[in-house]
């Protein structure tokens, strides 16, 4: 979690101070590049254990490509309901 390269840290913190302010029955959609990892870092380490439920992860469209087939399957944003036309670049683009 505090090794070089992405710091899942902060996603988490993110995250998590999210979360505090939303009713407890309001769910949220993470687009993040390697949501696929932060996910499974949370059920592994047992971060955001309680709000799990709540969050639905996907990769951004142009980075699922590079993941494997069985991680496109689950986090492609496509084939998720309630992303709509998203590709999670937007901020990539300011």
């Amino acid at each position: 979690m505090i090794t070089a390269g992405e710091k899942q840290y902060y996603s988490l913190a993110l995250i998590h101070k999210l979360l505090r302010h939303l009713p407890a029955s309001m769910t949220t959609s993470v687009l993040y590049d390697i949501a696929c990892q932060l996910h499974h870092s949370c059920i592994k380490w047992g971060f955001l254990n309680k709000d799990l439920p709540r969050i639905t992860f996907s990769t951004a469209v142009f980075r699922a490509f590079a993941h494997n087939w069985a991680c496109q399957l689950v986090y492609h944003p496509r084939k998720l309901e309630g992303f709509g036309l998203s590709d999670g670049e937007g901020c990539g683009r300011l």
